[in-house]
């Protein structure tokens, strides 16, 4: 079964809303969301809005994958030497090829060999800097 487009739902739950007030019965947009996502087996609208923006997953991690990306704005490369719990919340550990320096000051320095985080279905952190980016961001790299 393929799944609709967000589009779609929004759209239904748009002309949902707008049946239903009609006939006399008013509800707010975000109910009306709410509502679609139940006709689409969710249990709520940010299930629905998830499954349905999946197109950009990271691909699913194991054991010793080669990856790339991100950990407090150093770029690195590493390999993943430890991996537990469900996509979404995958809590990772990675042994850096080469270390990279935490620390943003000229006087100071913090060099890392190994980094860990817990990472969502897109390979970011759950966890942010003060300017909001993630402290870890993860793509496999294609062997």
């Amino acid at each position: 079964m393929t799944q609709p487009s967000l589009d779609a739902v929004k759209a239904q739950a748009k002309a949902l809303r707008q049946a239903l007030q009609a006939r006399g019965t008013v509800v707010s947009h975000a109910q009306a969301l709410e509502l679609i996502a139940r006709q689409h087996g969710a249990r709520d609208w940010n299930t629905l809005h998830a499954r349905l923006t999946r197109q950009n997953v990271l691909p699913e991690l194991a054991f010793g994958d080669r990856v790339a990306g991100y950990y407090l704005g150093q770029a690195y490369t590493g390999e993943i030497v430890a991996l537990s719990g469900p996509a979404g919340h995958h809590h990772v550990e990675i042994k850096l090829d080469q270390p990279v320096d935490t620390v943003r000051f000229e006087s100071f320095s913090n060099w890392r060999r190994r980094i860990r985080g817990t990472l969502d279905v897109d390979g970011r952190s759950h966890r942010k800097t003060s300017d909001s980016a993630p402290h870890l961001i993860v793509e496999k790299v294609s062997s």
